[in-house]
């Protein structure tokens, strides 16, 4: 599978699951991973192992971008989806 027939395999699960979001890519999947191991306290090192990042200054990045999660849209769909229940 490359990487262009995971995004269209990606956006027909959203579409079947009814999830709108813009620019829905499998990298934002990714993200996603990353920044909720971070926020649950994995340690950068394993991280880092478990996203296969060569450098560790790539797994950093995730880090330091997960403080400006209010405006990402998982943090958005996550907030929506539970205040739905």
């Amino acid at each position: 599978m490359d990487r262009h027939c995971a995004t269209r395999r990606l956006r027909h699960l959203a579409r079947t699951a009814i999830v709108r979001l813009p620019r829905l890519h499998p990298h934002l999947l990714r993200h996603t991973y990353v920044t909720t191991m971070l926020d649950a306290g994995v340690d950068l090192r394993d991280v880092q192992i478990a996203a296969r990042h060569a450098d560790p200054r790539t797994t950093m990045r995730y880090d330091r971008a997960r403080k400006n999660l209010d405006h990402h849209p998982n943090y958005i769909l996550a907030a929506y989806m539970a205040s739905a229940t």
